[in-house]
């Protein structure tokens, strides 16, 4: 984790995702999380 506020902000040296805190989590927000990470969202859904 590089840093925490209202958002987490999360590196792997290579990528670096900003996932919100709050909840719900809007579903195309989900979605584009999961683009980049890399993911296709049938792979992110399975990780939950």
């Amino acid at each position: 984790m590089v840093r925490q506020g209202k958002h987490i902000v999360m590196s792997n040296g290579t990528r670096i995702l900003t996932i919100p805190r709050h909840n719900p989590v809007n579903a195309f927000t989900l979605g584009g999380i999961a683009r980049d990470a890399g993911l296709s969202v049938t792979q992110f859904t399975d990780l939950l």
